[in-house]
């Protein structure tokens, strides 16, 4: 559909994830390839990783974390995330879409 990490469905933002578990600090990474590498610090432990990513992003694109929506990957690092009417934009994405 899409040569991103990320694309626009009406007002919600679909983002390709590769998550990093088990890191120091909770934070946005690079893009690498068609995802968007984050760096989560939790362990891959049924999920939990994927939990605190969600509240992680909801801060970061100012959404409640029931605007979340894992479409797949809650128990591995490729994951697609559906953010419906995010209010804030990260750097990243504001890039990529300039550069779209």
């Amino acid at each position: 559909m899409t040569s991103s990490f990320c694309y626009w469905d009406g007002d919600t933002l679909v983002l390709n994830i590769l998550g990093r578990p088990r890191a120091k600090k909770t934070k946005l990474g690079k893009v690498i390839g068609k995802q968007l590498e984050i760096h989560v610090a939790e362990n891959p432990v049924r999920g939990h990783a994927t939990a605190h990513l969600v509240t992680f992003l909801a801060g970061e694109f100012d959404v409640p974390e029931k605007a979340i929506t894992v479409v797949f990957g809650v128990y591995n690092v490729n994951k697609q995330l559906r953010i419906a009417a995010p209010k804030r934009l990260p750097a990243v994405i504001v890039k990529q879409q300039k550069n779209a």
